[in-house]
C-alpha cells in the first residue's frame, strides 16, 4: 500500500499526520509513506527527523478578503495542484490522507482528480474553511471532536475517531520521563507552552510563575516559549533581573513533547486540538487559555470539552487575571487529592482508540478496493 500524507503549518497538523503514518506502517509493514508539505511550514524541519521521505508543493491559505487576495490564492493553489499531480504520477499512491493546514487543499484536490482513496482528519470542534471545502472530495472525515459533525454537510462521511497521538506517549512512565529530563522525582512540576509557534499570553504567565518559583525547593518548571518569542522572553527576564536557578528551564522549542508532558504535574497552555489530546493522554491537570484568534473560536470548544468533565480549568483570554492563574496553580500544588482527581478526569477524556479507528478504516477500504468490493 502506497500512502501520501499531507498536513502542515503547525505541529497540530503535522504530528497527527506522523502518528497516522506510524500506525499504518505498524499495521501493514509493507506500507510506503510519502509526506507532502509546504516550504513555508515547519513540516520541512520536523518530518525528515521522523524518517519519512518528503516533497514540497506551493500552497496558500484560503483568503476571501479582497479580489486580489482571492486571485493570489487561486494561482498558488493551482500551482500546488499541478505539483501534487506530478508527484502522484511518479509515486502512484493508493491512498491520500490530509490532517489540516492549507497544504492539504491542493494535495487532496489532486488525489481526488487521480481517483485515489482520500481521507481527511479534522482535529478541532469547529472545522476551518479548507476542511469544510474539501468535504466533497474525500471518502471519509475522521473527527477529533463529535461536535464538528454539525458543520459538515455529508454526515454519512463522518467517523468519530478522536485525535491521534504518537505512540511515544504510551511507552514510558512519569518516573522515566523525569529521569531523562533530570527532574527530581518528588518535585511539583509545572509545564507551560504556547503550541509550536508560541504565545505571548502564555509566556507572560510563565514569566510570573518563573519569578514565583525560581529557586523554590520542591518545585520545577519548564517553559516552552516558541522560537518566535524566545529572545523576547530572555530580554524581559534580563530587564526584570531574573537569573534562572537550576529548577527552571526555558526552551525555545519542545521537540520531545511526550517526555515533558509525562514528567509534569500541571500544564498551562493554549487549547489546540493536539495539545489537548496529548495532555489528556498523559493524564495531566491543565489550565487552558484558548486563543481567541482562531477560526470559529474552536480552541474554546476544545478546552470546554475537557473542563466540563473536570480535567481542566478553562480561562478565556478576556477574563485572564494573573492572580487567578497563580491561585489555581497553588491550589493544585497544595492539594494532592485535587490534583489527582483532575489528572484522572483528564485521562478519562483521552482519545485512546483514534489511531486504531483510523488505521482499520483506511486499510480495510484499501483491501476491499484491491478485491473490487468498493
Amino acid at each position: 500500500m502506497k500512502v501520501i500524507i499531507t498536513g502542515g503549518g503547525t505541529g497540530g497538523h503535522i504530528y497527527p499526520a506522523l502518528a497516522i503514518a506510524d500506525k499504518l506502517k505498524e499495521m501493514r509493514p509493507d506500507t510506503e509513506i510519502l509526506y507532502i508539505g509546504c516550504s513555508e511550514g515547519i513540516e520541512k524541519d520536523v518530518v525528515p527527523k521522523s524518517g519519512y521521505n518528503m516533497e514540497l508543493v506551493d500552497a496558500r491559505w484560503l483568503d476571501h478578503v479582497t479580489p486580489m487576495q482571492v486571485a493570489k490564492t487561486g494561482i498558488k493553489v493551482s500551482k500546488g495542484v499541478l505539483q501534487s499531480l506530478k508527484i502522484m504520477r511518479k509515486f502512484k499512491p493508493d491512498v491520500v490522507i490530509g490532517t489540516g493546514g492549507y497544504v492539504c487543499f491542493p494535495v487532496l484536490i489532486a488525489g481526488h482528480m487521480k481517483k485515489k482513496l482520500c481521507y481527511l482528519h479534522e482535529q478541532n470542534a469547529f472545522p476551518g474553511l479548507a476542511n469544510r471545502t474539501l468535504e466533497k472530495y474525500v471518502k471519509n472525515i475522521f473527527l477529533g471532536f463529535p461536535d464538528a459533525k454539525k458543520y459538515f454537510k455529508e454526515p454519512e462521511k463522518n467517523i468519530d475517531a478522536g485525535n491521534p497521538v504518537r505512540k511515544a506517549f504510551f511507552e514510558i512512565s512519569k518516573k522515566e520521563a523525569r529521569e531523562k529530563l533530570k527532574i527530581p522525582q518528588d518535585d511539583f512540576v509545572v509545564f507551560t507552552f504556547g503550541g509550536s509557534l508560541g504565545s505571548v499570553k502564555i509566556n507572560e504567565i510563565a514569566l510570573e510563575l518563573i519569578k514565583l518559583f525560581n529557586g523554590h525547593p520542591g518545585v520545577s518548571m519548564i517553559s516552552g516559549t516558541g522560537k518566535w518569542y524566545y529572545e523576547d522572553v530572555k530580554k524581559l527576564m534580563a530587564e526584570q533581573g531574573v537569573t534562572l536557578s537550576d529548577n527552571i528551564k526555558v526552551k525555545d522549542y519542545i521537540d520531545n513533547m511526550d517526555l515533558h508532558l509525562l514528567a509534569c504535574d500541571v500544564v498551562i497552555s493554549r487549547a489546540g486540538a493536539l495539545s489537548v489530546a496529548e495532555t489528556t493522554v498523559s493524564g495531566k491537570a491543565a489550565i487552558l487559555i484558548p486563543s481567541p484568534n482562531v477560526t470559529g473560536n474552536h480552541q474554546y470548544y476544545n478546552a470546554k470539552a475537557i473542563a466540563d468533565r473536570g480535567g481542566a480549568v478553562l480561562i478565556e483570554e478576556k477574563d485572564l487575571d494573573m492572580k487567578t492563574v497563580i491561585e489555581d496553580v497553588m491550589r493544585l500544588k497544595n492539594n494532592p487529592d485535587v490534583l489527582r482527581q483532575m489528572s484522572e478526569a483528564s485521562r478519562r477524556c483521552a482519545p485512546d482508540k483514534a489511531l486504531d479507528i483510523i488505521g482499520t478504516k483506511i486499510i480495510g477500504d484499501y483491501e476491499k478496493l484491491q478485491n473490487k468490493q468498493i
